[in-house]
């Protein structure tokens, strides 16, 4: 299964902050979009970090809660890795798991066209895992 084929599912809609917000900013829109990690970006198709709820958590126990007056930029993961919409799910998921990522933004010609999380990765195993049971037990039943 391919990246895109996930993209389809759940659409192409990609939550981005600006460097410049604050962490206080972020928190909000997590919070507000239920979700757990945002793309850093200036005009929403450029990719300068990713930030998540963990980062958030670090920061707060290293520096302490002056951390959510400074800007994203300061705590956002700036060597982000991407995937392209025709990247190999199983691929990511092994990428994901390895470097301990579970946000991945999916990016095509240089352009933020998605991103996908761990959660999307574990669920689209799942519904391969189904339909190959489905044939294997369709097969037995002949």
């Amino acid at each position: 299964m391919l990246i895109g084929s996930i993209l389809q599912g759940k659409g192409t809609s990609v939550a981005t902050v600006p460097p410049q917000a604050t962490v206080t900013e972020l928190l909000a829109m997590l919070a507000e979009l239920n979700i757990g990690a945002v793309v850093v970006s200036q005009d929403g198709v450029t990719i300068e970090g990713i930030v998540s709820e963990r980062d958030v958590v670090r920061r707060l126990h290293e520096q302490g809660a002056g951390v959510l007056g400074l800007p994203v930029s300061s705590i956002m993961t700036a060597d982000v890795r991407t995937c392209a919409p025709d990247a190999n799910v199983e691929e990511l998921r092994r990428t994901m798991t390895n470097h301990r990522v579970r946000h991945v933004p999916v990016v095509r010609h240089g352009r933020l066209c998605g991103i996908v999380s761990i959660g999307d990765v574990v669920k689209s195993a799942i519904e391969e895992l189904e339909i190959e049971k489905e044939a294997l037990v369709g097969y037995i039943n002949r």
